[in-house]
């Protein structure tokens, strides 16, 4: 299969599973604390990434180790924490609009510290996409007045950590087996994941609390495909494509939030829906190659 058809599938895959995420994330939450689903994710994403990946952490070189850290830590490790706080208070649709903003992020990262040349048609498609963002926050905040959007400032920081993440790994680790990056993240990080989800006191309670065990299941799921495959599949995407192509997957992830949303019994307004069509009118834009003359 040729490169073009492989990322619009990968495209596809990614937003149907992180687009899921959110749900799960809500739902482990009647059982664990924010910290908890936040340490398990990333002590249960690691176990599943070494049990079928370990062996290609030897691909990294010893120079690549550095940027690894930087992936692992912005792109891993601080949004697994944040998201989970944020969704203390948000609904997992709204939490889905705001990380929207991945891409824009990624586009100013991109200029400013990597050298990244955009067109205009792709800045235009970026900030269409979150005036559609922000449509359907705002027509969400008519619905659920009740929730503190002070709470968005941790999925900006999340944002802003996967905006780096993904010019990190095109700029510096492209060439590298996209398992062997995950694997070297997970290296990193699911030890520290291991001793804060242990001083949390989850290994006391777990065995006895029957929430906690339903809990364990939906992070269970989430680990393996919203983090473990998802993330592979990811890095492979920002290989063959660009990272404004990868991070508009933030796009059309919101769209299967919202209709997993519907299903919990979040309300829908037509101006969500109104932005939900702006966001992928902007994702079209953004990847619309310029016609040649």
């Amino acid at each position: 299969m040729n490169t073009e058809k492989l990322k619009w599938i990968y495209l596809g895959v990614l937003s149907l599973i992180w687009g899921s995420s959110f749900i799960l994330i809500d739902q482990a939450m009647h059982g664990l604390s924010s910290i908890q689903v936040g340490a398990l994710r990333v002590v249960l994403t690691g176990l599943f990434i070494f049990s079928v990946g370990l062996k290609k952490v030897k691909l990294i070189e010893r120079k690549q180790w550095k940027w690894i850290f930087w992936t692992a830590l912005a792109g891993s490790m601080l949004p697994m924490f944040l998201f989970a706080i944020a969704q203390e208070q948000l609904d997992s649709s709204v939490a889905s609009m705001l990380n929207s903003l991945v891409p824009l992020h990624t586009i100013i990262f991109g200029v400013l510290f990597f050298g990244v040349v955009v067109s205009k048609r792709q800045i235009v498609g970026v900030i269409l996409g979150l005036v559609g963002a922000l449509v359907l926050v705002f027509a969400g905040a008519e619905f659920q007045p009740s929730q503190n959007y002070w709470y968005s400032i941790f999925i900006l920081l999340a944002t802003i950590g996967y905006g780096l993440n993904v010019n990190i790994i095109k700029r510096h680790l492209n060439d590298l087996n996209a398992i062997a990056i995950v694997a070297g993240n997970f290296v990193i990080i699911s030890i520290p994941g291991l001793i804060i989800l242990w001083y949390t006191g989850f290994f006391d309670t777990v065995l006895e609390n029957e929430a906690m065990q339903i809990a364990l299941g939906y992070v269970a799921i989430l680990s393996l495909f919203g983090s473990a495959v998802a993330k592979v599949i990811y890095n492979r995407l920002v290989q063959i494509s660009s990272p404004v192509f990868a991070s508009s997957v933030t796009y059309t992830m919101p769209v299967v939030a919202i209709f997993w949303g519907l299903i919990f019994g979040e309300r829908l307004s037509i101006y969500q829906l109104l932005g939900g069509i702006i966001i992928l009118v902007g994702v079209y834009l953004v990847n619309k190659r310029a016609k040649k003359s």
